[in-house]
């Protein structure tokens, strides 16, 4: 058996040819398929605007950077996140607290939120950005009410749910829609729905916000539209732009999203299926409301000791299974230096692992991850918070 990553990419045929096809043309960055590729981005979200970039954290320092984010402005994030969005917060010069979140989902609720500002006596906030681990988009509707009630943004760090929906009013929208965002982030990465190898995506439906995220794109340069020799720098910006066979890569894997999220959907159902029948784990219970774009599989154990945790990664890894953690806490890494008291991300984080799940998953591969998980909780029963191994 070899080594089963928690995930990976599916490049097939039709994207190595449509890259190998614009690799051979003279203009291969800054060309007509950059505005092909957000063109397709905008029908499929339903949005006004798209930007797309060369990462993921790049979209976040593009959204963070139009709206203004300066020294001292006050952001609150979920404490359970890729560290992206804190640097560029961090970098930007703003205040950084973060909230606690559901100790099963990973997810930050608008009552943690809440708490937040209540407990650090934030009179004002520039910014709430959420994030929708593992791809259900929980509660986004809800998090917009925060926009009128504290009069700021609200960002959604997407980088796991390109292609998720929620229900609202009896019809589904797609995060990155910005119904219920002022802007959303994606990240196209080789592990998430699509890839272009790597890349991002900010969406809006503001005019001035998009305008303004594109000259930040391309070092703050505003083209004269009659004269290409001339130009004027308005913003401080750095190069984020995305190569056109990047682009091309991404028109082509998005013609495949369905399929990709259908094959992971058809994954996590049999995850779901068999690991009911293990006592020592919960699997997290979403609303049916929202539908998602399966970018991980999330399992938490019963018992929050986390060198139960490790010991079980380590066995599957020894079984040539990959798992993560998804994440470690923003508090708990050198570069972070207030103190937070995040009671339930600390319990997600000692009990929460991804299970690999991705496109080029087999049937007989998964088999054998879930043969080998029983195993391992067959023979590490848990009993009242204590490891017994046989």
């Amino acid at each position: 058996m070899k080594i089963i990553p928690y995930g990976r990419q599916h490049i097939d045929q039709k994207d190595i040819s449509i890259v190998a096809k614009i690799l051979k043309k003279d203009k291969i960055t800054t060309g007509n398929l950059v505005n092909q590729f957000e063109d397709k981005i905008n029908k499929f979200l339903r949005c006004k605007y798209s930007t797309v970039c060369n990462s993921g954290t790049s979209a976040l320092y593009l959204a963070l950077s139009a709206i203004g984010v300066k020294k001292k402005d006050k952001i609150i994030m979920p404490s359970i996140n890729f560290i992206a969005s804190y640097n560029i917060s961090k970098l930007l010069g703003a205040e950084v607290y973060l909230a606690d979140v559901d100790k099963f989902t990973g997810q930050m609720k608008p009552q943690d939120v809440l708490s937040c500002i209540k407990k650090y006596k934030l009179k004002k906030v520039k910014a709430i950005i959420t994030m929708y681990n593992g791809g259900y988009p929980e509660n986004s509707e809800l998090f917009y009410k925060f926009k009128k009630k504290f009069n700021c943004y609200i960002i959604e760090d997407a980088c796991h749910a390109f292609g998720s929906e929620y229900l609202y009013k009896k019809k589904f929208l797609k995060i990155g829609s910005c119904k219920h965002a002022d802007l959303s982030t994606f990240s196209l990465h080789p592990l998430k729905s699509i890839t272009t190898g790597e890349g991002g995506i900010v969406t809006t439906n503001s005019k001035i916000i998009d305008k303004k995220i594109k000259i930040l794109r391309s070092l703050g340069i505003k083209k004269n539209p009659k004269y290409h020799w001339k130009y004027d720098v308005i913003y401080y910006g750095l190069n984020y732009r995305l190569t056109d066979f990047q682009c091309a890569l991404g028109i082509s894997q998005l013609n495949k999203i369905k399929k990709f999220i259908l094959a992971r959907k058809k994954i996590s159902d049999k995850y779901t299926k068999e690991l009911k029948k293990i006592p020592d784990i919960i699997i997290p219970s979403y609303n049916k409301k929202y539908k998602s774009s399966y970018h991980l599989y999330l399992v938490c154990l019963k018992n929050k000791n986390i060198k139960l945790k490790d010991k079980f990664i380590k066995f599957m890894l020894k079984n040539k299974i990959i798992l993560q953690y998804h994440y470690i806490p923003i508090y708990k890494f050198k570069v972070f230096r207030d103190k937070f008291d995040c009671k339930e991300a600390e319990w997600y984080y000692k009990t929460t692992v991804s299970l690999p799940i991705h496109y080029n998953l087999t049937s007989k591969q998964q088999n054998y991850i879930i043969s080998k998980l029983k195993f391992f909780f067959k023979k590490n029963l848990i009993f009242f918070g204590k490891i017994n191994s046989k």
